[in-house]
């Protein structure tokens, strides 16, 4: 069973020509990006940070549920702070943790946490002609100033409390998954040209949100104009109900009566930074639900990057 929602109104070289673009383009006004973002203060920053590493440092969690990468991810993300490029969406600042599980929770200074994300109608950058599932607008409609390589994705390196922060939209959905955003943790490699290089990947998952946020979110503009059934939490294929171990993000809204204005996502992620991911993990299967298509995603990836992997369907 679905929950239905209608209609209520890239190589590294490739890596240096874009700049993280912060253009806020149609929908959404730029006000709301600031309002989201208005605690980005390096002093604010550092004192949450050290917060954070003091209460996770008490109440130790196990590791996270590590599930597949999906069929979108796409080789040489840029690193930087905001990955929004333009476009249009309710603002998500997006703050994660890494602990090491295996040793009382301790942060994992410099680890590199990749993020990566569908916009607004459910196209990914890099597979922007693959099919989302019921009825949206072609990506190249929504007219911002996105790179169709590089957008909505990035790395952030993660300081000496192990914490990182991202500034982005709220992601869209496509057919037959739940709202998501994919993460992987890397350790041991560096920052070059513009990207990250070199290390192993520790740990590799998807982040989730509530179900009543995340519809109250598809009734408003650019989001509405995607219709069709939407996935909820318990009929998703990845998602376990395993709660913050399997990724369900705390979601904290700028302005309680106006979603509007945006979100703060916050998690914690326990690794093991001697483990080695192969980005394959759990819940990569599932039947497409009736009326989806058979055979996304239908993109054809740029010949310079990596090769698409794991379900189709993830």
């Amino acid at each position: 069973m679905t929950g239905n929602h209608k209609d209520k109104t890239i190589s590294r070289r490739r890596a240096l020509a874009v700049t993280g673009g912060t253009v806020a383009a149609g929908g959404l006004a730029v006000a709301g990006f600031q309002s989201a973002f208005a605690d980005t203060t390096d002093t604010t920053a550092d004192a949450d940070a050290t917060a954070t590493a003091t209460s996770t440092s008490s109440e130790c969690m196990t590791l996270m549920t590590s599930v597949t990468e999906g069929p979108y991810y796409l080789d040489g993300a840029l690193v930087r702070k905001d990955i929004t490029e333009g476009k249009a969406g309710v603002p998500l600042t997006l703050r994660l943790t890494v602990v090491d599980a295996t040793d009382g929770c301790t942060p994992v200074k410099g680890a590199a946490v990749e993020i990566w994300h569908c916009d607004a109608w459910g196209y990914y950058s890099g597979y922007t002609t693959a099919n989302p599932g019921g009825s949206a607008p072609a990506e190249s409609e929504e007219g911002d100033s996105a790179n169709d390589l590089t957008y909505l994705r990035g790395y952030q390196i993660a300081n000496a409390n192990g914490v990182v922060k991202f500034e982005t939209i709220f992601p869209g959905w496509y057919t037959p998954r739940t709202c998501h955003i994919h993460v992987k943790v890397h350790t041991g490699g560096e920052k070059e040209d513009g990207t990250y290089e070199g290390g192993k990947v520790n740990y590799t998952g998807q982040l989730f949100f509530a179900d009543d946020i995340a519809e109250e979110i598809f009734t408003l503009d650019p989001y509405s104009k995607h219709t069709g059934s939407y996935t909820v939490l318990a009929n998703d294929m990845v998602y376990d109900g395993g709660g913050a171990t399997s990724g369900l993000l705390t979601l904290k809204a700028v302005h309680k009566k106006d979603p509007s204005k945006g979100y703060k996502g916050s998690l914690t992620l326990g690794v093991d930074p001697d483990a080695e991911s192969t980005g394959a993990g759990s819940g990569g299967g599932g039947t497409p639900p009736s009326g989806a298509p058979s055979d996304a995603p239908t993109g054809t990836p740029p010949s310079d990057s990596a090769s698409p992997s794991a379900s189709a369907s993830s």
